[in-house]
């Protein structure tokens, strides 16, 4: 993001607290420190936030209990870190709201890595929203509708897993720019990216072999050691 991008802190561990503010701040984020989840509420109300990073057991007001209340009138990326790191803790902090989850203890490279994925993501998220409340993407005959994740090509129905969709929507959004694999990785898979070349590649595949059942035109040219993009429409 351009800006100095603003992060609300809520840990009521001190030292926990100000490690990560620290990190962040060096990382050049500016940050507001809460310690419990009412004080963290406070801030909520009275500034704006471009991320949230929030524990759970804290006093005043529960670290779920805040994320079901950011979530009611605020999209801002939310990152848990807890100790209580069981998976049906994760997928319950995710059906409440939260964007991510990361264990304590954690290391603060990782910290820095998950923060970077939810503020690009967050980045591109708003420039969809900016597109004039545009929810219809068209290049060439491939038009995808973003309220009901409908893709088609050619006036035919072209059936696309999540991932899938999410790498063309990415694609249109910016149909001049070169995608690299992590760029991709992380806006399609909202994680951070550790190298996962051969699942790009693998989903880059499928979408050209369903395009290639309905046209023989060329929607993703591969750009050799960078990564891709759209194709270039022909003069």
């Amino acid at each position: 993001m351009e800006d100095q991008a603003k992060v609300l802190i809520v840990e009521d561990d001190a030292d926990i607290n100000n490690l990560i503010c620290e990190t962040l701040t060096k990382h050049g984020l500016k940050c507001t420190q809460a310690y419990s989840g009412s004080e963290g509420l406070l801030n909520f109300k009275n500034d704006t936030f471009d991320l949230a990073i929030l524990d759970l057991m804290m006093p005043g007001m529960t670290g779920e209990s805040l994320t079901k209340t950011i979530r009611e009138t605020s999209k801002i990326p939310i990152i848990v870190v807890s100790a209580k790191c069981s998976t049906d803790s994760k997928v319950d902090l995710l059906a409440m709201g939260a964007d991510d989850f990361l264990a304590k203890p954690f290391e603060v490279k990782e910290l820095i890595a998950r923060v970077d994925v939810q503020l690009r993501h967050l980045s591109y998220s708003g420039r969809e929203e900016s597109s004039d409340g545009k929810n219809i993407l068209s290049f060439k005959d491939l038009v995808l509708n973003k309220d009901t994740f409908e893709a088609t090509l050619k006036g035919q129905e072209l059936t696309l897993t999540r991932q899938e969709y999410k790498i063309l929507e990415l694609f249109m959004l910016y149909p001049s720019k070169v995608f690299s694999k992590q760029e991709i990785f992380e806006y399609a898979w909202n994680e951070y990216y550790i190298g996962e070349d051969k699942t790009i590649n693998v989903h880059i595949s499928n979408i050209r072999a369903k395009m290639k059942k309905i046209t023989e035109d060329e929607y993703i040219d591969t750009i050799w050691g960078i990564g891709f993009r759209l194709a270039k429409q022909k003069a």
